[in-house]
């Protein structure tokens, strides 16, 4: 089998650190074309020399890190340290990328890159805001029919908000973004916090990371450590959710989640329920079905691939 090409687009996050490590400790799978930085979970800066010590940590100093949007399409940045730390990854002592970051924009890499490869076989993997690729689809829309398929982490539906009471925060930092996105009428794959929040990682599956015994194992773990401490004291939860690798683990297991084809809509503006992704999970509209809206997920086969998957980085 042919492994699927794709461009992530990250804010890195502990979350999206993990995710990175699936997708380059599965090249049978998965072949990274590039990674994407977006401002989100932190300012750009950040996110784009966190994604370089990913890659490092990984063994993947030639991966393409490119900087892309600094601010949201309209509104001033929402940052989320409250979560992940000052630094973004918050947790494991890791020291400063030695890569450099690629030269250009990530928009432009976007860009170009659906427009080397042939139609409809790169996938955009975004788990952060959607700043960046909603900025390419204005810039150059004649990439829009080429990309085969988006699957994103963001948004709720019956688990409702983790930033507001309605809103879930990739979708909330840049909602406008998120709504051309999902007008663009590519098949989108949705990783709601409907599916993710029964990704925990609990002290059993934390020790798990650490018994790899390696650089990545000690490093996942300290991650994990750090971050969820917020999520048990908001959700009193038993460990921290890992919200992005769901995307990558899909683009592997598919078979790991369900869901349904159903209409989603993007709440722009109301003050109070902005960001809001509106699911039609019970199908009471006549509007168009534009999303897999998953809504189950095998854990446990989850956290098997991921342990299997990191102990051969």
């Amino acid at each position: 089998m042919t492994a699927r090409k794709i461009i992530i687009d990250t804010d890195p996050g502990q979350d999206d650190a993990v995710a990175i490590l699936l997708a380059l400790a599965s090249p049978d799978e998965i072949d990274v074309l590039g990674i994407t930085a977006v401002a989100g979970n932190v300012p750009l800066h950040l996110t784009a020399k966190n994604a370089r010590i990913v890659c490092e940590l990984a063994g993947r100093p030639d991966m393409p890190v490119y900087a892309g949007c600094d601010a949201p399409l309209r509104r001033k940045l929402v940052t989320a340290e409250h979560v992940h730390g000052k630094t973004g990854l918050d947790g494991p002592v890791l020291p400063d990328p030695t890569m450099p970051l690629s030269d250009g924009h990530a928009v432009d890499f976007i860009i170009d890159t659906l427009r080397r490869e042939d139609p409809g076989t790169v996938t955009l993997c975004p788990l952060g805001p959607l700043t960046n690729i909603a900025s390419a689809f204005q810039k150059a829309p004649d990439i829009i029919p080429q990309v085969q398929e988006i699957v994103l982490m963001g948004g709720a539906y019956f688990e409702v908000g983790n930033i507001t009471p309605a809103a879930e925060f990739n979708i909330y930092v840049d909602p406008e973004a998120a709504d051309i996105v999902f007008k663009s009428n590519i098949p989108i794959v949705m990783m709601p916090l409907d599916v993710t929040h029964d990704a925990l990682v609990t002290k059993h599956r934390n020790d798990a990371f650490r018994a790899l015994d390696s650089k990545v194992g000690h490093a996942v773990a300290e991650m994990t450590d750090f971050f969820e401490r917020f999520d048990r004291e908001k959700y009193g939860s038993e460990g921290a959710p890992l919200h992005d690798p769901c995307v990558t683990a899909y683009l592997i297991r598919p078979e790991l989640f369900s869901g349904r084809h159903i209409n989603v809509e993007i709440e722009t503006q109301s003050d109070l329920t902005l960001g809001m992704t509106v699911a039609d999970w019970w199908g009471v509209t006549d509007r168009t079905p534009n999303t897999r809206f998953m809504g189950d997920i095998d854990a446990d086969g989850f956290f098997d691939l991921l342990i299997d998957r990191l102990s051969r980085l």
